[in-house]
């Protein structure tokens, strides 16, 4: 406990103790006994203070008191009683009317002795008739009463004939209760709710730490209408070698096409398995070698829907995972990358590389000289494979690669405000004939030239006096940065029809870019006679002493001097607008209007953050229908978080589908704070128009020293809510 370090230095000297009192005396008896009071402060070293009345120290007996008020504290621990007694000669401890303890754990009682407190392990605390709680309030919520309790410090407090006490109502005895104490403790967690695809649930889980190198969460779930399903998750956290997870789940589903589009085939037995790891072995050395990076994942699963089914926030943000195993090399000017990337899932599509091996140089000057050199390299085996279920008529292909590409620029300043940088360069790649029933191309051998040149500059003007409190603006700055990128390729040897295509270029409701290293789409290279204007425009100003943005505007727009089959004169516009007239308003926009006068894409969003008790977001997304964004897309949403109190919350959000006129999905959660545990009671509609409606009802505990999500998950990622 907090005191044992303050008593053990009294026993062995081994740091100066310093005893002093404010307005108190101290006696020095000829038989060894000091006696100090009124106000006595007892400092061990930086380590431990203890306070107190009245501190009396028997040398010859080996006892010292301290009584009155007596308060310790080392490092996050906290003892208080009314009497303390130690003899540091035997080894024993008592005291009375004592509270002890530290965030995770409270405990309180009427006496407590203790014994083995000088051998540094497994000291042992004895208390009778006492309370324990995780609560840190002076009155609990929840508290175990137990005749005895005892503790071994850092490890762990196990009660015999103890009552679970919620507000002072007995409601649950225990012949034998253990609680860890330990810095990373062992728990449980069973998350309850209703789902329309899942009918009754219960989510439980079990953690248990290892050591402070691994941990391991076993789960056990029962879906009513699904079935058991279950498996471990194993986190690691080796050092140099490697921080890392692995996961394995296995579910035998009775229903495994219940939410998925009709006709559509599922295995009953369903498991996923995934492995992540990143590791820096030689972080520490001297070597060059001392930025060097494994990554690996591995993502398996039995059937393209079982993430999207029952791990639903893993879905939302990455709906296929790859496969992949990378090394990294990092050094000031250059970077060496080995790939190896194969395909695990059959009904997805995907680039196979085993391997891909790449060499980049990064822009740097040469032999001091102005001009600068960049490159990149690359030389693997590719194969494209096509998904086995979307598109199972298109067979795949085989070919290996080496290409390189180098390039030189020379960046100068004119008359101290026109930035023009000037660039030329080369690439060749050879491609050998490609294999497979896919197979419709040769061995070639393409070369490409580019050149091109960018003009910049950068302007501002300051309006110190400008002044205005509704607008919270305290002075202004405009930043203007205009510029104009030409580029210039011209038609090459080979064309991409006639090429195998692993890197390609795919449609993107941003602007793709046009320089290389940048851009690469190494097997759609085409010719390119390009000019990109651009106009940013920045207005700052001072809010509570720090640089804010009020106003962010970026205007892009490409004219294609001599336009290629597959395109316009002039391309689509693009817009992205954040104004932030008031610290706690944000309005963002971003618009791509195509010359013709429609607007391709259309995202608009909201904030309202007046304060800490409630917040809005509005927002809307339109994409327009055609070849290159698909359906389309027209949806409202709208989100609300409001805090009622210190205990109470609510957030609730909507998706509405303007095309269809269909209120796709509602929730609405509401959130009470226990003290040592937070609920969460959530329900949920959606609507697909495939499967009809699914409604959820969840309900979660979490208990705040051991919480179940990160601060913040379970409101903003909510479908984490209801499971994984």
């Amino acid at each position: 406990m907090a005191l044992l370090g303050l008593l053990r230095a009294v026993a062995q000297e081994q740091t100066t103790v310093e005893i002093t009192t404010a307005h108190g005396e101290t006696d020095f008896y000829t038989n060894g006994v000091m006696v100090v009071s009124n106000g006595v402060m007892v400092k061990y070293g930086t380590k431990a203070l203890l306070t107190a009345d009245r501190v009396r120290v028997d040398q010859a007996a080996g006892d010292l008191y301290a009584d009155g008020s007596v308060r310790v504290q080392k490092d996050d621990q906290t003892w208080i009683g009314e009497h303390i007694h130690y003899n540091y000669k035997n080894n024993t401890l008592d005291g009375q009317d004592f509270r002890a303890g530290k965030p995770g754990g409270y405990l309180t009682g009427p006496s407590f002795a203790a014994s083995n407190i000088n051998r540094g392990t497994n000291e042992l605390y004895t208390t009778t008739n006492s309370f324990f709680t995780t609560d840190d309030y002076s009155e609990p919520l929840q508290q175990i009463r137990a005749r005895e309790i005892k503790i071994i410090p850092g490890q762990y407090m196990e009660a015999r004939n103890a009552t679970l006490y919620l507000k002072g109502i007995p409601v649950f005895f225990f012949p034998y209760f253990r609680h860890n104490l330990a810095e990373h403790d062992n728990y449980f967690t069973a998350f309850p709710g209703d789902r329309g695809v899942y009918g009754p649930y219960l989510l439980t889980m079990y953690h248990w730490y290892l050591n402070e190198h691994l941990g391991l969460d076993l789960h056990g779930d029962f879906r009513e209408r699904r079935g058991l399903g279950g498996g471990p998750t194993l986190t690691y956290h080796l050092g140099e070698f490697g921080d890392g997870i692995i996961k394995y789940y296995y579910t035998h589903d009775h229903n495994p096409a219940l939410d998925t589009l009709p006709g559509t085939v599922v295995p009953e037995n369903r498991q996923r398995f995934y492995f992540s790891n990143v590791a820096h072995p030689l972080t520490n050395s001297d070597t060059v070698w001392s930025n060097l990076t494994f990554q690996s994942q591995v993502a398996y699963q039995s059937d393209a829907y079982i993430i999207h089914d029952f791990f639903e926030s893993e879905f939302r943000k990455d709906i296929e995972p790859n496969t992949f195993f990378d090394v990294n090399q990092f050094w000031s000017n250059w970077s060496l990358d080995a790939l190896a990337q194969p395909r695990l899932n059959a009904f997805d599509d995907a680039v196979e590389r085993l391997p891909d091996v790449r060499l980049n140089g990064y822009r740097q000057e040469l032999f001091g000289t102005p001009f600068y050199y960049e490159s990149e390299s690359s030389l693997g085996s590719y194969r494209r494979l096509f998904s086995d279920t979307n598109s199972p008529f298109i067979p795949p292909y085989t070919a290996t690669r080496a290409d390189t590409f180098h390039q030189i620029t020379m960046p100068e300043t004119f008359f101290g405000w026109l930035n023009v940088v000037p660039r030329v360069g080369a690439r060749d790649t050879y491609y050998g004939e490609a294999t497979g029933p896919g197979a419709d191309t040769d061995t070639h051998n393409r070369g490409v030239f580019n050149t091109g040149v960018e003009f910049s500059l950068k302007a501002s003007r300051v309006w110190e006096t400008a002044q205005s409190d509704f607008f919270d603006v305290d002075g202004l700055r405009h930043i203007v940065e205009p510029s104009v990128n030409y580029v210039y390729i011209p038609k090459p040897n080979v064309l991409p029809s006639q090429l195998p295509q692993f890197d390609y270029q795919t449609n993107s409701l941003g602007m793709l870019p046009l320089d290389f290293p940048d851009n690469n789409s190494i097997d759609a290279i085409n010719s390119e006679n390009t000019i990109r204007y651009g106009l940013n425009n920045r207005l700052q100003t001072k809010r509570d002493g720090k640089i804010d943005t009020v106003l962010d505007w970026s205007v892009f727009m490409d004219w294609n001097l001599r336009p290629r089959s597959d395109q316009t004169t002039f391309s689509d516009v693009y817009s992205d607008l954040s104004i932030k007239p008031r610290s706690w308003l944000t309005v963002s926009s971003i618009v791509r209007y195509d010359m013709n006068g429609e607007f391709n894409l259309l995202r608009h969003q909201l904030v309202f953050e007046p304060n800490d008790r409630w917040s809005w977001a509005g927002g809307h997304m339109y994409l327009r229908a055609g070849p290159e964004f698909g359906i389309g897309d027209d949806v409202f949403t709208s989100l609300f978080f409001y805090r009622f109190n210190e205990n109470w919350g609510t957030r609730i959000s909507h998706y509405f589908d303007a095309t269809t006129g269909t209120l796709q999905e509602q929730d609405y959660s509401i959130y009470r704070d226990l003290r040592s545990w937070t609920v969460a009671l959530i329900f949920r509609e959606r609507d697909d128009l495939v499967n009809g409606h699914d409604y959820s009802v969840a309900l979660s505990f979490s208990l705040k020293a051991h919480p179940r999500f990160a601060i913040g998950q379970d409101t903003v990622d909510h479908s984490a809510l209801f499971g994984y």
